[in-house]
This record gives structure tokens, C-alpha cells and sequence, in this order.
């Protein structure tokens, strides 16, 4: 059972990981060289 466990984790990881790629091109393409830098201020607010 703890394999069937990891194996649906790993693919929830993989899921998240294509999301965040795919928020990340629309979010850069919005923010353009700013991206990193509004980036860190929210992340850091």
C-alpha cells in the first residue's frame, strides 16, 4: 500500500511542477524583466 501511496504523490508532485511551469509563462509573460524582482517583494511581504 505505501508504494501505491508514493507512486500517486509522485504524480501529484509532477502535476504541480507542469502547473507552477505553466503559471510561471502566463505570469512572466504579464510581467515581463520584472518578474523575479515583483516576485521576491510578494514573497517577502
Amino acid at each position: 500500500m505505501e508504494n501505491e501511496e508514493a507512486v500517486q504523490l509522485a504524480k501529484k508532485i509532477i502535476e504541480l511542477d507542469l502547473l507552477r511551469d505553466e503559471i510561471w509563462e502566463y505570469y512572466a509573460a504579464l510581467t515581463g524583466d520584472d518578474a523575479h524582482k515583483l516576485l521576491r517583494l510578494v514573497q517577502n511581504s
